[in-house]
């Protein structure tokens, strides 16, 4: 009884990963209507542990779950979205000043070199490949912030717009400058300014969302 428990707990769980993954990596896109039946026999399980995995997934704010409908990946209201990269831009920047002063120079040294490897992808234009090192490189801000509740925080915040995020980079020239603006945030936390280190992350987030803002309203003109 308790090992049937476990597996059906372990299949939600497994299938929530495998979900949100697909979201967050714009395999799902928001509105996206989510089928209990084609679910399952994805992940070659029953229905029960689906829709656990579902329950877990509305509880994140990655789907939205309504009676007697099928659940959609969620498209959050203009208004709401703007809240969302509100509150990033906030979470990002405490994140990259306690970097500039509590990250250990092994962290430095490979932040540093992350953000060198990243030109090499701008220049040759590989969206796909930045896309997965730009994950790589907030999260090492993250963690270099050595503020365990800070991180966690806003992983969960950024889970939320990641879909959103991960947009913008399809837009012309977008690599370039999202590269240019996070050579200002490597250079203050290498120096150890946490004010500078703070400022440019906080402008960076906000052009990110104003990046998605005109990729969005280019595609809905079309």
């Amino acid at each position: 009884m308790g090992d049937n428990v476990l597996l059906k707990r372990t299949s939600a769980e497994a299938i929530r990963h495998g979900v949100a993954a697909q979201i967050i990596g714009g395999l799902l896109a928001p509105g996206t209507p989510l089928d209990e039946t084609q679910l399952a026999a994805e992940f070659a399980v029953s229905r029960t542990p689906v829709r656990e995995a579902l329950r877990l997934l509305a509880a994140s704010g990655l789907i939205d779950q309504r009676p007697h409908a099928k659940a959609i990946v969620a498209k959050p209201e203009a208004a709401e979205l703007a809240g969302m990269f509100e509150v990033m831009r906030y979470l990002e920047a405490l994140c990259a000043g306690y970097a500039a002063v509590a990250m250990r120079a092994s962290e430095r040294e490979a932040l540093d070199a992350l953000h060198r490897d990243m030109s090499g992808y701008v220049r040759d234009g590989d969206a796909a490949r930045y896309t997965e090192a730009n994950e790589v490189f907030h999260s090492a801000i993250y963690d270099g912030a050595h503020n365990a509740y800070l991180a966690e925080i806003t992983r969960s915040t950024r889970q939320r717009v990641s879909p959103f995020r991960r947009a913008q980079f399809s837009a012309r020239g977008r690599l370039s400058r999202s590269h240019a603006e996070h050579t200002l945030i490597v250079e203050a936390i290498l120096r150890g300014d946490r004010a500078e280190a703070e400022a440019a992350m906080r402008d960076h987030i906000a052009i990110v969302e104003t990046a998605y803002q005109q990729l969005n309203e280019a595609r809905s003109t079309v």
